[in-house]
């Protein structure tokens, strides 16, 4: 008898396990051509017929699908071969006495890697335990939903207080005596930054139509922040660059190119954003592995083939004063002050010290602070950074407002919020209760995914964004996977999901009685956990 081989990888230590039934499969090969992990294949078995095993005329040769085991090919649990099988003969069933991380570790020596969000969940979404409870009646009637006109809008940029104005009077004329800084009135919902790379071309395509559609057609001004790596030329010298928030990061991937192009823009962007750090991994930087680099990212980025990492901090910023300071003679002057520039960091303990410093930057150049909390999604990073470090957004938010407001600067520098909306399920009452904690708007980039068809979630479902083998040709660059992602119907999908989340902000807002954005009215909100209660200021109810 064979000896028993404890130490290699076997099906049960796997995540996922297929389950097969022969008797259903009618030998289509649908389900082995669509996996793009490789994690089954065709296979040959004997069989017993009848009678005595040993007689060869007692054999035949069946068909089956074998579950393939490996470190580089293993199910991730996609669930694409039972959404293709006519008879629901195959699906992955979770295993959940799998050892996969460790055997992975053991074996490769290195640490593991992967996409999507944290998976562990031990601690709870305060959001969810959070109620939009201050109903108003008589003392303070509340609105009409449907008939009832509200500005669902924010402002982008420096808002100066009225002594900082600079306005002079002189005999019966009003004279601006200074420069305003920029500003911009938007929609409180920024679609996050994701690169060109991270994700696809199409996808990318995709959340660009829509962006454009629901500002000329709809009437939403929505942003759309591009994420690091460049855009496509033909974008930045196109009237719909008002549209974009052009971000540079620690890597100044595809800058190149946007500088050369300057010359020719015919409208100026957005915004931009400097991101200092993302929640989804603190003190990480940036990775795109060599397998997601095709020869188009490499176009647009200017980088050969090779895993493409940003360092975790900008290089040349070491304390804010410095960062502000190069902020102001950079990108500011590049646009020639026309064009408010944000900053964007991972949620920490020291975001109110930062905020802190920006508030009383004498230049008034900080356009935005954006908080990135620990629940965001990313498309590759290291799966202890994913799980075990981070903070969450509420508190953070809830800090950075309350310290304005002990200096009289509220709103001064709009706050923007992101990192797990819509986790589960309800992004327009996350988005509320997140303005009403002190945010001015949001931010999201993984909840566009789950709406363009991710098969992946919070529970180690795929997950596989980092490997560019995406079923779904969201986060691939991979031309046969790709095109699995019709770009017109995701555009619409993202269209239809905001034109919801617009209504469904309004049925939020009318019975608090605010026809305007309720930024940190907190007495609109109650909690059941005495703790949260204590610690974000708002109201306790049992």
């Amino acid at each position: 008898m064979a000896a028993v081989k404890v130490n290699e990888l076997h099906r049960e230590d796997l995540p996922w396990i297929i389950e097969y039934d022969e008797s259903k499969c009618i030998q289509c090969g649908k389900c082995t051509a669509v996996c793009s992990f490789g994690a089954i294949s065709p296979c040959v078995e004997m069989r017993k017929k009848s009678g005595n095993i040993a007689e060869k005329q007692n054999l035949e040769k069946v068909l089956v699908v074998k579950q393939n085991v490996g470190f580089e090919n293993h199910c991730v649990g996609c669930g694409m071969c039972t959404a293709v099988c006519p008879n629901g003969a195959i699906k992955a069933v979770r295993n959940l006495d799998d050892r996969y991380a460790i055997r992975y570790r053991a074996e490769k020596g290195e640490s593991l890697k992967r996409g999507g969000r944290s998976n562990l969940n031990t601690e709870g979404r305060t959001l969810d335990k959070i109620k939009i409870g201050r109903i108003s009646q008589m003392t303070d009637p509340s609105l009409d939903a449907i008939r009832h006109t509200f500005e669902i809008k924010t402002p982008f940029g420096r808002v100066l207080s009225a002594d900082k104005l600079g306005f002079d009077v002189d005999g019966n004329n009003i004279i601006q005596s200074r420069t305003l800084p920029p500003n911009r009135w938007i929609y409180p919902v920024i679609f996050g930054d994701m690169s060109i790379g991270a994700i696809s071309s199409r996808m990318w395509e995709a959340i660009a139509i829509a962006t454009a559609y629901l500002n000329e057609k709809v009437g939403l001004p929505i942003r759309m922040c591009t994420g690091e790596g460049g855009i496509p030329v033909s974008l930045l010298k196109s009237r719909y660059l008002k549209y974009m928030i052009l971000q540079i990061a620690s890597g100044h991937f595809g800058w190149n190119r946007i500088i050369e192009t300057m010359p020719e823009m015919v409208e100026d962007p957005a915004g931009i954003l400097i991101k200092i750090g993302q929640g989804a991994k603190p003190g990480d930087g940036g990775l795109l592995m060599a397998n997601k680099v095709s020869e188009y990212v490499q176009e647009i980025r200017g980088v050969p083939k090779a895993d493409l990492m940003s360092p975790p901090t900008h290089q040349g910023l070491y304390s804010i004063e410095e960062s502000v300071q190069k902020m102001f003679l950079s990108m500011n002057a590049a646009f020639n002050f026309r064009v408010p520039v944000a900053i964007k960091v991972a949620a920490s303990v020291t975001s109110v010290s930062v905020y802190n410093n920006l508030l009383r930057d004498p230049y008034n150049i900080v356009g935005g602070f954006f908080i990135d909390g620990f629940a965001g999604g990313t498309g590759a990073a290291h799966e202890i950074s994913l799980n075990h470090t981070g903070h969450p957004i509420t508190s953070k938010v809830r800090d950075c407002y309350l310290a304005a407001v002990h200096q009289g600067r509220q709103g001064e520098i709009p706050l923007f919020a992101g990192g797990g909306l819509g986790q589960t399920g309800s992004f327009a009452a996350d988005a509320f209760k997140l303005i009403c904690l002190g945010a001015n708007g949001v931010f999201t980039g993984r909840h566009l995914l789950q709406i363009a068809g991710c098969c992946g979630n919070d529970t180690e479902k795929c997950n596989a964004c980092s490997t560019g083998n995406c079923p779904a040709g969201i986060a691939s660059q991979k031309a046969c996977l790709t095109k699995r992602l019709d770009v017109d119907k995701v555009a619409e999908n993202i269209v239809n999901y905001m034109i919801a989340t617009d209504i469904e902000l309004r049925k939020l807002m009318a019975p608090v009685g605010c026809s305007t954005l309720p930024v940190g009215r907190s007495d609109a909100l109650i909690t059941v956990d005495r703790h949260i209660a204590q610690r974000l200021d708002i109201q306790y109810s049992i």
